[in-house]
């Protein structure tokens, strides 16, 4: 079996844990998320299937779009309202700045901005994740990472002091960490007290399916029905077609000589391709060379 689901995680849940139900269900050993979403997050959980697993970096690399609440007045250790309070402010927002001062504030945020992960995160220092060092009561310093706001809209405004929003961010935020660093800039702190991912590139929320669902489709032999393609992320990319003469090389990961690409016009070198045989089946990604050659990077069949 090869292809992608787009599940919807429940609260609760880690990202693994919906890959170990699904890989227990399928019984298939290549399996995996494209992307952790904190446990306490919901929302779409795109999974890898089989040969599938090896696109998923283009997965992972697409922009995601996420609703958060965001509680000012209180920080939290983790950014979210699981963690400890290390600062509580009285904070009881005046209706007379909600279209100035806090609309302002997120308008700061947009474009390319720089986060210090937080403590708690499953990223790695010295070949550990960083919330091990926390829970053991340990603060590793961090470095801080560029990331893209590509658009942050309020949604509404509950007062006295919470703030539901929407945002597009690149791979790598942390939404959490948006919200902390938002409350500072207002000069009240503030936590996360909910997050829901919306879409993750081209697979979004309405379209995604319970754990329930994905169970009871696969019992009754109807899998086929919600799982994507290899190629569904990789709309976006020129694709190429290559004669049969060329499969071998392609599967042998040489360089192909003989293809046809229309729309090739305005390719760079290394620009990543599609590639497809004559019956349009998605055999390969590759990169294009200045050369006029095709490289296999990620071979299909």
């Amino acid at each position: 079996m090869n292809g992608i689901l787009n599940i919807l995680k429940p609260p609760g849940m880690t990202s693994h844990d919906v890959v170990s139900f699904v890989r227990k269900n399928i019984k298939v050993k290549k399996v995996g998320h494209t992307g952790t979403l904190d446990p306490g997050a919901a929302g779409v959980l795109p999974i890898c299937i089989g040969k599938a697993t090896k696109i998923s970096r283009f997965i992972i690399e697409s922009y995601k779009e996420y609703r958060a609440e965001l509680v000012l007045g209180v920080s939290t250790d983790t950014h979210d309202n699981y963690g400890q309070t290390i600062k509580k402010t009285d904070i009881e927002i005046p209706i007379n700045i909600m279209d100035s001062e806090i609309n302002k504030v997120f308008n700061e945020f947009k474009g390319e901005i720089y986060q210090i992960p937080p403590m708690y995160s499953a990223i790695k220092y010295r070949g550990k994740p960083l919330y091990k060092y926390a829970r053991e009561g340990k603060t590793v310093k961090r470095k801080e990472r560029k990331v893209i706001i590509k658009d942050i809209n309020i949604v509404h405004i509950f007062y006295p002091n919470r703030i539901l929003f929407d945002v597009i961010c690149s791979s790598g935020t942390y939404v959490r960490t948006l919200c902390n660093d938002i409350g500072e800039k207002l000069g009240c702190g503030g936590h996360m007290s909910f997050l829901i991912r919306k879409a993750v590139g081209d697979f979004i929320i309405n379209d995604s399916i319970l754990l329930e669902e994905f169970e009871l489709l696969l019992n009754e032999n109807k899998l086929d029905k919600i799982i994507y393609p290899l190629d569904y992320p990789l709309k976006d990319l020129h694709y190429a077609v290559v004669p049969d003469n060329m499969l071998q090389r392609t599967r042998n990961g040489n360089y192909i000589y003989d293809f046809y690409m229309p729309k090739n016009n305005k390719l760079k070198n290394d620009q990543f391709i599609r590639i497809y045989d004559q019956k349009n089946n998605f055999i390969a990604i590759g990169k294009l060379k200045d050369s006029g050659y095709l490289v296999p990077v990620n071979v299909l069949f």
